[in-house]
């Protein structure tokens, strides 16, 4: 598996951990949490809190910075089921960290969770010791069964040692694709085309000369996007948002210009759709659906390169395609099925993510949360029809 993507100079296991039972200095001014080593933390609400536009600047900025920690996001997010907390930690005046957390209720209690984050450099200073601190103290506040972490380092030792030395325990409970395939878009157009499979860069050319067009779409187009993602969701076996999930999606991250809708038609029939995101200087392929008519059009490759040419455009320097069984790094990729072969043909590297860390606060609790969740995992893949091969569609 190659990682370049994500890769963590310098990093080895970090900072010593402060020690969550040794109590830091309480600061009561305004809406600081914790001043600890010239540290500060703040909840929104502080004069000192990073406005939208600095914090979605701060991630962006970051080497790993990642669209589940923007701004936007925790807006979307609470909207459905989730309750977004944000803390920032600066130093001198200056941002060095910052925290997405969604809380999710559950039968008596809540799941703390941070996707994706949180955004702090782990080889400079505390700040990731420090941010944690408030973080545990925030979701013990909210009555959270555990601390469920996926940050967005690159599997390995060196991010293993560093959370589990904080007493995060690894899980295989991930809620985010652990793996995935990035498209390098900072070579030209032809080079990226050139990186492809044969039969994909012939299919992207071939849904062109069967009159295959691709369009950005508005919120008008949003129904027929919906009306696509249930005809896959059948199709394929996989559970469908409601309409208006995708249409907050949308409308949350229009208005600087960092979500695309691309529609595929041929003579006014829709086939096929995607919506995808720009955040910093990567692009993610959230949302796809297709027809099943008129497949032998190959709509699918060309929404794909289209999406890309979009990225490229918005000076993007990456194309994810959003998550790949989690196989072991040998697996070639020939043995992939369906949606993962299809990805797969465009070429790209694939980068495994260190994957889910948990701080558990209330084990009994969390030993039956994490029964049910196995059982009702293990229960949706017995109903899922196996995955249809698209490398033709």
């Amino acid at each position: 598996t190659h990682n370049a993507s994500l890769a963590m100079p310098g990093v080895t296991s970090g900072p010593k951990p402060l020690g969550f039972g040794r109590r830091p200095r309480r600061v009561y001014n305004r809406c600081i949490l914790y001043e600890v080593r010239g540290m500060r933390v703040h909840w929104p609400g502080d004069a000192d809190f990073p406005s939208p536009a600095a914090w979605d600047e701060f991630v962006a900025a970051s080497p790993h910075g990642h669209l589940l920690q923007s701004w936007a996001w925790g807006e979307f997010k609470g909207r459905f089921g989730w309750q977004p907390l944000r803390l920032a930690a600066s130093e001198g005046g200056r941002l060095v960290g910052v925290g997405q957390m969604l809380l999710r209720r559950l039968p008596y209690r809540n799941l703390a969770y941070v996707p994706r984050g949180p955004i702090f450099d782990p080889a400079a200073g505390p700040a990731g010791d420090v941010l944690l601190q408030a973080l545990h103290k925030a979701a013990r506040r909210s009555g959270a069964i555990a601390l469920k972490v996926e940050p967005p380092w690159p599997d390995g030792a060196e991010a293993t040692a560093w959370w589990t030395s904080r007493r995060f325990r690894p899980t295989s409970q991930t809620i985010q694709p652990r793996r995935t395939i990035v498209i390098d878009l900072r070579p030209d157009e032809e080079a990226i085309l050139a990186q492809m499979k044969p039969k994909w860069r012939y299919n992207v050319r071939l849904a062109a000369r069967k009159d295959v067009t691709i369009r950005q779409g508005t919120t008008d187009d949003l129904p027929a996007f919906y009306t696509l993602m249930q005809e896959t969701g059948q199709r394929d076996g996989f559970a469908v948002h409601a309409p208006d999930y995708y249409e907050a999606a949308f409308s949350l991250f229009s208005p600087d210009g960092r979500v695309v809708l691309l529609l595929a038609e041929y003579r006014q029939q829709v086939l096929g759709g995607l919506m995808a995101f720009a955040f910093g200087q990567q692009a993610i392929y959230m949302y796809g659906a297709s027809s099943n008519r008129e497949r032998q059009r190959m709509p699918n490759h060309l929404l794909q390169w289209e999406a890309m040419r979009w990225a490229k455009a918005r000076g993007c320097t990456g194309y994810d395609l959003w998550g790949i069984p989690d196989l072991a790094p040998d697996s070639p990729s020939a043995s992939l099925g369906g949606v993962e072969r299809f990805k797969a043909g465009f070429g790209g590297a694939a980068v495994r993510y260190a994957g889910a860390f948990d701080y558990v606060y209330s084990p009994l609790v969390y030993r039956a949360f994490n029964w049910m969740w196995t059982r009702r995992r293990a229960a949706a893949r017995r109903a899922q029809p196996p995955p249809e091969d698209t490398s033709d569609a």
